[in-house]
């Protein structure tokens, strides 16, 4: 077992990427969701929040249990639960983002945060849980599953529809619909446009999600967005990879995505199951590529489990679901030819696109659905216990070694 980080190295976030792969053996000092699921983390200077949908937390050693709906806050440096971040979330959190002074932004499907009029959007103080006045977004029909904070702009996706379909840009302070962005998702493989994961660089918004085009242009689950600009636009950027059909259970399948720190690259990861073609794949994209019939630089598949999470940090590219292999395109819910074991969680190397030998393991369940990768390592959230042969109930993070 590792003791704690040492303090200067938490306190040294730093957006550059990792150097190296992170250790696989999870710090000691995280608490513990004692129920539920993780769906999201974040960092606000010293301080991890975590979302999702759960009732109870725990302290590294057990010994207090808090209640807290659905979000908790925690100290990086000490793994100590925030006692005075305890607002009340009536839903499941799905997304979240850091917010200037001290405050974080919180998506998910949810009404009344605080007993107030709050829908499916927030943004809250970490000082004592309270909504921040004046940030008053008008999200309408729907959950908001993914949030992404770019400097004054706030991107969020989901299933809403208003204030614009599915997807959104807004004012980071008040909330308000952008006017300069207004690309909408459309014709979706579900009765409903649902925008599952969204990723920004300066100039370029991925998004990914159950709809077959972005402003009438075909992109099938998956569309770049220019937002260098004084208005965002569809970029010339198209892939047919994920035009094919997975199973009936997945009309889409598209679930993760994730930018490489210098914005060339990026990746994605799906379910779909045992099919072959792109279900249950991660991939690499090239960002600035042109074309109609984009195709990936790499395809990495389980062989017929799903992958929900990607975090790109330059010395990897981790990946979590519930597989049991990789490195398995020959696989139909077998080990074929070449196979690896890599149950729950992974690492692939970003060039090659042929898993690392990291291999903490983690218990299957449902799967991993949050990364966060943080100067001092590799933040995980998931719905299962055991992570690198460990006890760290649904939150864990492994070091950079």
């Amino acid at each position: 077992m590792l003791a704690r980080v040492a303090l200067a190295a938490i306190l040294a976030w730093s957006p550059t990427p990792h150097v190296r792969v992170v250790s696989a053996d999870p710090v000691d000092n995280t608490p513990h969701v004692l129920d539920g699921i993780v769906n999201a983390i974040t960092v606000v200077g010293r301080t991890v929040v975590v979302g999702g949908s759960f009732s109870e937390v725990s302290d590294a050693a057990r010994s207090t249990t808090y209640p807290r709906e659905n979000l908790f806050a925690y100290d990086l440096a000490t793994g100590r639960v925030l006692e005075n971040f305890a607002p009340i979330v009536p839903g499941t959190v799905y997304g979240l983002a850091a917010g200037d002074g001290g405050t974080v932004y919180v998506g998910g499907e949810f009404a009344g945060v605080n007993d107030t009029g709050s829908n499916a959007l927030a943004r809250l103080k970490l000082s004592d849980g309270s909504l921040v006045t004046g940030f008053t977004p008008r999200i309408g029909g729907g959950m908001v599953n993914a949030v992404v904070r770019q400097g004054s702009k706030l991107y969020v996706g989901g299933d809403f529809i208003s204030p614009r379909t599915a997807l959104a840009r807004l004012d980071a302070s008040t909330g308000d619909a952008d006017p300069a962005f207004n690309v909408t998702p459309g014709r979706p493989l579900t009765p409903s446009v649902k925008v599952y994961g969204i990723a920004a660089t300066r100039y370029r918004l991925a998004v990914d999600g159950s709809f077959t085009t972005l402003d009438g242009h075909s992109r099938p689950q998956l569309g770049l967005i220019d937002i260098g600009g004084a208005t965002a636009k569809v970029a010339s950027w198209r892939t047919e990879a994920y035009a094919r059909r997975c199973r009936d259970a997945f009309p889409s399948y598209v679930r993760g995505l994730d930018f490489s720190s210098d914005g060339r690259y990026f990746a994605v990861v799906t379910t779909g199951g045992p099919v072959g073609g792109m279900c249950d794949t991660a991939a690499r994209f090239e960002t600035y590529a042109t074309g109609s019939r984009i195709k990936p630089t790499w395809v990495n598949a389980t062989g017929g489990d799903s992958l929900y999470a990607v975090c790109v940090t330059g010395a990897a590219i981790y990946v979590g679901g519930h597989q049991r292999w990789l490195d398995n395109p020959q696989g139909r819910d077998t080990a074929g030819p070449g196979a690896v074991s890599r149950p729950g969680i992974g690492a692939i190397h970003p060039t090659t696109g042929k898993a690392l030998s990291w291999n903490p393991t983690r218990e299957r369940g449902i799967g991993v659905k949050a990364f966060y990768a943080h100067g001092s390592g590799l933040l995980v959230g998931s719905d299962t216990t055991r992570l690198g042969r460990e006890y760290h109930a649904r939150i864990g993070m492994f070091p950079q070694s």
